[in-house]
C-alpha cells in the first residue's frame, strides 16, 4: 500500500484527535490478516462519521487497501477461475465507500477504483457517481439501482453484471465488456457505449435516448 504518502495524509491533517488511530489503521492494513482488516475498516467507517473532516483521507485509505488487494489480475488467469468472488474485507470496504456521504466529498476529487479486480461484488444501491471503475473486473457485481452517473468504465468488465435500475447517465462505457449483463430499466441517457460488447445485454426498458451506440456489438 501507499502507507508513506498516506500515513504523510494524516500527519499534515488540521485535527489531532482520530491521528493516532488512522496511523495504526494504515499499518494494521498492511497485515493481510482478514479479522484484523475487518476490525481496522469499522473503525475507520466511525472515525469517518464522527469527524467528517477525515472523511476523504478514509476514503483514499480504503480505495487504496481495495486496488492493491484486489488488483487487476491478467485476462488468462481471470478466464481460469470465472466464479472467483470478492474477498470479504475488499467487500466490507466497498461497502464503506458506496454508502458514504458524498456530499462531503473535496470538489474535483473522484473515488478510484480503477483496475480493480471486483467480482461478484455486492454494490446494489451504491453511490458510485462519477467514479473512476477504468478496466475494473466487475464481472457478475451486483450494481442494481447503483448510482454510476458520470463513471469512468471504459474497458470495463461487467459480463453477466446486474445493472437493473441502475443510473448510468453520462457514463463512459467506451469498450465495456456488457456481454448478458441485466441493464433493464437502466438509464443510458447520453452514456458512452462506443465499441461496447453488448450480446446478449437485457435492455428491456432501458433509457437509451442521446446514448452513443457507435459500432456497439448486439449480436454475434
Amino acid at each position: 500500500m501507499r502507507i508513506y504518502i498516506l500515513q504523510e495524509k494524516v500527519k499534515q491533517a488540521q485535527y489531532q484527535l482520530p491521528k493516532q488511530r488512522l496511523r495504526i489503521a494504515i499499518e494494521q492494513l498492511e497485515n493481510n490478516k482478514i479479522e484484523t482488516s475487518l476490525a481496522v475498516i469499522n473503525d475507520l467507517e466511525q472515525i469517518a462519521h464522527n469527524h467528517p473532516h477525515y472523511h476523504w483521507i478514509i476514503m483514499d485509505i480504503l480505495t487504496t487497501f481495495v486496488r492493491e488487494n484486489a488488483s487487476h489480475r491478467p485476462q488468462q488467469e481471470v478466464m481460469s477461475n470465472r466464479s472467483a468472488k470478492v474477498r470479504v474485507d475488499i467487500q466490507a470496504a466497498l461497502s464503506v465507500i458506496a454508502k458514504r456521504d458524498a456530499n462531503k466529498d473535496p470538489k474535483n476529487e473522484q473515488i478510484d477504483l480503477s483496475y480493480a479486480d471486483i467480482r461478484g461484488a455486492n454494490l446494489n444501491g451504491a453511490n458510485l457517481k462519477q467514479t473512476n471503475l477504468y478496466q475494473a473486473n466487475l464481472a457478475g457485481a451486483n450494481l442494481s439501482e447503483a448510482n454510476l452517473a458520470g463513471a469512468i468504465l471504459s474497458a470495463a468488465n461487467l459480463e453477466r453484471a446486474n445493472l437493473y435500475l441502475a443510473n448510468l447517465e453520462g457514463a463512459i462505457l467506451s469498450a465495456a465488456n456488457l456481454k448478458g449483463a441485466n441493464l433493464s430499466g437502466a438509464n443510458l441517457h447520453r452514456a458512452n457505449l462506443y465499441l461496447a460488447d453488448l450480446h446478449g445485454a437485457i435492455l428491456t426498458d432501458a433509457i437509451l435516448d442521446g446514448a452513443n451506440l457507435r459500432e456497439a456489438k448486439f449480436f454475434e
